[in-house]
């Protein structure tokens, strides 16, 4: 049996397959729960192996320590069942993965959607991975690779612009990049990351009141959906940035931690908007302690450097030293691994926790000498352009307290001129 574009499906019936192409095409638009969608393939052939892949791909990207064994144990019993070319490639990316060698697994993919280019879930997957990595080259290359095997009449078309309309935009191609998403937007109004692609646009080119209306006048996004959070963060950003703090807070209480979210990567958001309120000299102490008791589940993760960053943030700020070195103890573990975690944490990881606890010590000078010699860098460590302009903040901040006026005024200056150019583009 065939799957929508065409592939052949290892131990497929007719129920199995639907089933997993609502959990694709979940997947596409992060929303409802397409694992359900994939466990409820697995009830009803569990020899399908795709399903048995999904099932890891959603837990692996997750980038959460105990979302590893579950991966495993799919992957296992995947490994355990007769699979095609494809299906293998899957597999040996998903191998990779477990293992910790991020890159690998995505030049893996690389290689697997060049052969089947219509696989979305090779695309999608591997995208995450370039976000993991912050290897903007690739987030827009691994799209733009197999972008000439598509048309309006593949399904999941949508998925493809809003891929590339993302890997455009970290280019610093925003025009296109915010043509694509609209058109991605337009098809499918489900579509969360063509819609955050456009939010990336519009915060980049400084453009905040367009995109107020952007994500504001699209409801899709809103409903059931797995990057709502993240959304709704930079929602918030559009307004911090205008200095609206009343409505900064109000997104913050309602929509991005009133829900009391547990997942790394709706607590990065929360992490990220306090600690630029907190920057701004918005007193937001108190909401440092309920996102710091949900952060404590994963300080021992030490499996992706960003996201230990942003739990430190929240446990310094909490004044949970208990946690914190519960997180350097787990980056210390992390960093005698060959992986590409241990890369990534040695290089930017620790450092930045670093600078942000000397930062909140008041060590403003020891905080500036950090940050300076990591910031051109720290793309190595996964996040957006958005997301790590958190260390560019944070050391012009630095550097204003610390009384470096000169080296203030010209991150300033730089900033300026940065945002000038984009505006234009």
């Amino acid at each position: 049996m065939k799957d929508l574009h065409g592939y052949q499906l290892t131990g497929c019936n007719a129920q199995a397959l639907a089933a997993l192409e609502r959990g694709l095409q979940q997947f596409r638009c992060f929303r409802n729960d397409p694992l359900a969608s994939a466990d409820a393939a697995l009830e009803a052939s569990p020899e399908l192996v795709m399903g048995h892949v999904l099932r890891a791909w959603l837990h692996l990207l997750s980038s959460e320590a105990s979302a590893g064994p579950v991966a495993r144990a799919a992957l296992e019993s995947a490994r355990a069942l007769p699979h095609n070319d494809r299906e293998a490639r899957h597999l040996q990316a998903l191998e990779l993965l477990v293992a910790g060698q991020l890159q690998l697994a995505g030049r893996s993919l690389e290689d697997l959607s060049i052969e089947y280019p219509h696989d979305v879930l090779a695309l999608q997957a591997g995208q995450q991975i370039d976000f993991f990595t912050g290897d903007a080259r690739m987030l827009r290359d691994r799209i733009a690779r197999v972008y000439p095997a598509w048309s309006p009449e593949v399904p999941g078309y949508h998925a493809l612009l809003g891929m590339y309309a993302f890997g455009l935009e970290e280019t610093g191609d925003y025009r296109l990049a915010e043509r694509l998403g609209r058109e991605a937007v337009a098809l499918e109004p489900h579509d969360a990351w063509a819609q955050h692609a456009v939010a990336h646009v519009l915060e980049m080119q400084g453009r905040r009141e367009e995109g107020i209306v952007w994500m504001r006048g699209n409801r899709g996004w809103q409903e059931d959906n797995m990057l709502a959070v993240h959304n709704w963060w930079h929602l918030a950003l559009y307004h911090l940035e205008q200095g609206d703090i009343a409505t900064t807070l109000a997104l913050f209480d309602e929509a991005i931690d009133g829900h009391r979210p547990e997942l790394a990567l709706e607590l990065v958001d929360g992490s990220a908007m306090l600690w630029r309120l907190q920057l701004r000299g918005v007193d937001v102490q108190e909401r440092w302690q309920g996102l710091a008791e949900r952060w404590a589940a994963l300080a021992d993760d030490g499996c992706y450097a960003f996201n230990d960053l942003h739990a430190t943030i929240a446990f310094a700020c909490a004044g949970r030293d208990d946690l914190v070195e519960r997180v350097r103890q787990a980056q210390a573990r992390a960093q005698q691994r060959d992986d590409d975690n241990a890369q990534m944490t040695r290089a930017i990881g620790a450092p930045a926790i670093a600078a942000v606890l000397a930062f909140n010590a008041g060590q403003y000078d020891r905080c500036v000498e950090l940050l300076r010699a990591i910031r051109n860098q720290a793309q190595r460590f996964g996040g957006s352009h958005a997301q790590r302009d958190l260390l560019d903040q944070t050391l012009l901040v630095a550097a204003r307290r610390s009384g470096q006026a000169s080296l203030a005024s010209a991150l300033e200056t730089e900033r300026q001129l940065l945002a000038a150019q984009r505006s234009v583009h």
